[in-house]
């Protein structure tokens, strides 16, 4: 353990605390994105057409994807961390959580524009 104050030595162990939350928020990525995951399918398999050909495809294909781009970017976000603890520099600021939010805002434009659509042809 370092005394306060002191710059860590390039790949000096951290706190365990510290490498502890980076794993937990690693592991936090990993579940948004198999509920994702989980999502699509349900999308594909259980959910009556929505009104337009493909449609429920396409949204299982955008939650497929979202799904992979969370786990990548959690993982890739991890190590980026990692190392910056590791070598006592700032942390890396990342636009992870704005993806993610704007991709779940398409999909429920998506959802709303097929309900709509499926409301009115009825």
């Amino acid at each position: 353990m370092q005394q306060s104050g002191q710059t860590p030595e390039p790949d000096d162990e951290p706190d365990y605390r510290f490498t502890l939350a980076n794993e937990r928020t690693f592991l936090a990525w990993q579940r948004t994105s198999l509920g994702l995951l989980a999502a699509a399918v349900a999308v594909i398999q259980f959910v009556p057409d929505l009104g337009l050909p493909g449609a429920r495809h396409i949204l299982g294909l955008v939650l497929t994807m979202l799904a992979t781009a969370t786990a990548a970017v959690g993982l890739w976000r991890w190590r980026q961390v990692d190392r910056a603890m590791r070598a006592g520099t700032a942390l890396p600021r990342h636009p992870t959580p704005s993806y993610l939010a704007v991709g779940l805002c398409v999909i429920g434009l998506l959802v709303l524009i097929a309900a709509v659509v499926r409301l009115v042809t009825s």
